[in-house]
């Protein structure tokens, strides 16, 4: 297994609480992770239909085949089960009895919240990051085939061609996932929904446009971006805005937690047709954030990010406010530095001084080429060193 970033924490965090839930995607590594970090402890999967009807209509019974603890995966099947196992460990709370994993947050953050409050601890596993590629001696070392494969850790433990793995795994997301989440009559729109909502990475989100280039209405997409979100695909990112000027747009971002998936839904066939796409500079925002969130998730920590646009004229890609700095980043996918790529940087950061911002401001410039660099106008990072 390729060492996983949070393998640390998840072992951490077992020892604090005797639940441990570890959320993310499908297919992003949980049981895999989760398995290596606690090989001695037996294991359940609420896959099979029968195990999930034990787990559903007899849960005290399910229970009591793991008086030591268990691995327990995909537990969104029988959130019911999580009262049952306050009740379980109210009676023993030893730290990390239990490892939970599941694949639909809102199915099961809920149920955490109202049953495990101050029992257990939550993570978050995501797709590979860069930097968890680079164990792969068959990484992508290009740009763009690595935004075009994509992070999907199957796509390079098994082997499998990308495009073959991303159209089997939207199949399978829309086929079953979805059909369980929402009654969606035509599976059909609901696939043009999420192609539209590819086409949008890196954009403002206008719901209804969205909804109307879908042909659904305006409380539905909002409805079907929830479940996008709750299964882990995309991420609205909202904007930052600390009372600067009235003229900010405070309208989220949509990005997507893997570009592989934003190429196949886009149907981007290759490397080298992203490489002169119109929406390659999106694409590459896309993975920017994708690596800003993985860095702070992986780690354990919640991450705080955001985009800033006032409605004529600043806008950068992204804010990490800290109690002490304020990080901005801009992502260019041009190999070449542009003379006007910091322009943005530099004019929000004048205007926060001029509204008195006391932090430090850190500029930091993300761009497609290959040479780091520290200028006096902010940091310049190559993708690769991201």
């Amino acid at each position: 297994m390729t060492p996983r970033i949070l393998l640390n924490r998840l072992i951490i965090t077992a020892r604090y609480y005797p639940v441990v839930l570890l959320d993310g995607p499908r297919q992003s590594g949980k049981t895999t992770l989760t398995k290596a970090a606690f090989p001695d402890k037996a294991y359940a999967t609420l896959e099979p239909l029968d195990t999930r009807d034990f787990a559903r209509t007899d849960p005290r019974g399910f229970l009591a085949q793991y008086r030591h603890g268990a691995i327990i995966d995909e537990v969104q099947h029988a959130p019911d089960l999580l009262s049952y196992l306050q009740e379980d460990v109210d009676r023993d709370p030893t730290p990390g009895r239990f490892i939970l994993t599941g694949s639909q947050n809102l199915a099961i953050s809920e149920a955490v919240t109202q049953s495990l409050a101050g029992r257990s601890g939550v993570l978050h596993l995501l797709p590979f990051s860069r930097k968890e590629l680079a164990g792969f001696a068959h990484a992508p070392k290009d740009l763009f085939e690595l935004l075009w494969t994509g992070c999907y850790p199957r796509i390079y433990d098994r082997g499998i061609p990308a495009q073959q793995w991303l159209a089997d795994y939207v199949a399978t997301y829309v086929q079953r996932d979805v059909r369980q989440i929402l009654n969606v009559g035509n599976l059909s729109r609901f696939t043009t929904f999420l192609r539209l909502c590819a086409a949008h990475t890196a954009q403002e989100l206008r719901l209804s446009t969205l909804g109307a280039d879908a042909g659904i209405s305006h409380n539905t997409a909002n409805a079907w971006l929830s479940v996008l979100e709750s299964s882990f695909l995309c991420y609205r990112l909202p904007a930052w805005h600390r009372n600067i000027r009235k003229q900010i747009v405070k309208a989220p971002k949509l990005h997507f937690f893997d570009t592989g998936l934003v190429c196949y839904l886009l149907g981007i066939k290759e490397p080298a047709q992203l490489r002169h796409h119109p929406l390659r500079g999106a694409v590459f925002e896309t993975w920017v954030f994708s690596e800003l969130y993985k860095r702070k998730t992986h780690g354990g920590e919640e991450p705080q990010l955001f985009h800033f646009r006032e409605s004529r004229g600043i806008e950068v890609d992204f804010i990490e406010p800290q109690a002490d700095r304020i990080l901005m980043v801009e992502a260019k996918s041009g190999e070449t530095l542009g003379g006007d790529y910091f322009q943005a940087l530099h004019a929000l950061a004048r205007l926060l001084v001029d509204r008195g911002a006391s932090e430090t401001i850190e500029k930091q410039l993300v761009y497609g080429g290959s040479n780091a660099s520290v200028r006096s106008d902010g940091q310049v990072v190559p993708w690769h060193a991201l």
